[in-house]
């Protein structure tokens, strides 16, 4: 009998092991199928881009980080094209999308110019734009963006891209930006949709790559494809600043309220800005910073929560660094306005734009005949302006240049 129940106990102790080993074996076999599905999940190219990363990430190297990147999940803004006014028919913009996808801000780098900034660069422009607009790109290489020595200084410049949304109506997009980064290596294409609202991905992932491949810049231009920049006067106006100091100038915009109509392209619920009006901030089409502040404000980035609207995110990034923003005469990112006593004067002079630093907005012919016109000797203005003092909006004027950015938007 005592043998008899060492055997039972010796075969229920076997039986008991071999299932343990069974269930053991099965959960590594589940979970190790789950890791492999997904590792080749998160490995694969975004479905926006089909074999498009791969084609073009060897021209990324080398890498911003080892991090790890977000996919190009774009937010959903319907038919809307950054560059275009908003239709009245566009769809509402997906916000409870953007909620939950306003954490992800670090997109993979297609195409990279690692040394753009060799040398000492005294001033890097960047411009916003789209793959579409090769035009806009091309007359602001050969007029007031061209690379090389200015007074006595070098200027470089990059253009900021992200993937076309509608990549059926521009299906050439990717060849072409392979071609354009070959022959002028100055473009920059990160993995995320070009659209309005993903503007502040550019703003984020920029200012992450000037602190990688353009940490000893020392100023800064950033500003949209359709302004018009004298770039010797930001030269002038910045030989007197330090680039160790904090630079932050442009046309700032002070106590500007969030918009809640649904009909504005920059529509924003209280769900996401809860707060009555907007700290200070520069309008976009515009603004100079020093390199040292560029640094500052890469890593208030990482601790200020995601906005849709860059520039007003720029403001709140300078918030958190304590800086306000100075405002300067010459820059007219709404464009030069007509007094209400002359409303058939001609703005579209050069004796206007000689003493300007930024106009907004001209088309591509504008562009090239103002560049012409002010190059020109036998120009002549009768006087001439000094704008470079700084100023604060009165009230009256605040309002009027709010309801002109209704008008525009």
């Amino acid at each position: 009998m005592r043998v008899h129940l060492k055997g039972d106990v010796i075969c229920t102790v076997v039986i008991l092991t071999v299932l343990c080993i069974i269930l053991y074996t099965q959960y590594g076999f589940t979970a190790m199928w789950g890791i492999q599905n997904l590792i080749k999940e998160t490995s694969n190219t975004r479905v926006l881009l089909g074999t498009t990363a791969k084609r073009l990430e060897e021209f990324a190297t080398p890498r911003l980080h080892s991090g790890q990147m977000c996919n190009s999940e774009p937010v959903d803004e319907g038919t809307v094209q950054p560059t275009r006014a908003p239709s009245s028919a566009r769809p509402p913009f997906n916000f409870k999308q953007y909620l939950r996808n306003k954490d992800c801000r670090d997109f993979k780098l297609l195409l990279n110019q690692p040394g753009k900034c060799v040398g000492d660069t005294f001033l890097l422009i960047a411009i916003k734009s789209v793959a579409e607009e090769f035009e806009k790109r091309e007359v602001v290489r050969k007029t007031w963006g061209a690379e090389g020595l200015l007074n006595g200084v070098k200027i470089k410049m990059v253009f900021l891209l992200g993937v076309p949304k509608n990549q059926t109506v521009f299906p050439e997009w990717e060849l072409l930006l392979r071609y354009e980064s070959r022959a002028h290596r100055d473009i920059l294409l990160w993995d995320f949709q070009d659209t309005f609202f993903n503007l502040t991905l550019k703003e984020i992932n920029f200012l992450k790559w000037l602190d990688i491949f353009c940490p000893s810049v020392k100023f800064i231009f950033k500003g949209d494809a359709d302004v018009y920049v004298n770039v010797d006067n930001i030269v002038e106006l910045l030989k007197e600043r330090s680039p160790g100091e904090d630079v932050f100038i442009g046309d700032v915009i002070y106590q500007a309220q969030p918009i809640r109509s649904k009909k504005s392209k920059y529509f924003i619920p209280e769900t996401v800005y809860g707060q009555g009006i907007y700290p200070a901030y520069a309008g976009g089409g515009g603004f100079i910073m020093s390199g040292f502040t560029a640094k500052r404000l890469e890593r208030a980035c990482r601790e200020v929560e995601l906005f849709p609207i860059d520039d007003v995110f720029m403001g709140m990034c300078l918030l958190r660094i304590g800086l306000k923003p100075d405002s300067h005469e010459g820059f007219r990112t709404f464009g030069i306005v007509r007094p209400s006593a002359a409303p058939h004067l001609k703005v579209f002079d050069p004796c206007f734009y000689r003493e300007l630093m930024v106009v907004h907005s001209l088309t591509v012919a504008e562009m090239w005949l103002m560049w012409k016109l002010l190059h020109d000797p036998e120009v002549q203005c009768n006087t001439k302006v000094v704008v470079r003092k700084q100023f604060k909006w009165t009230k009256k004027q605040q309002k009027q240049k709010e309801d002109l950015g209704l008008k525009l938007s």
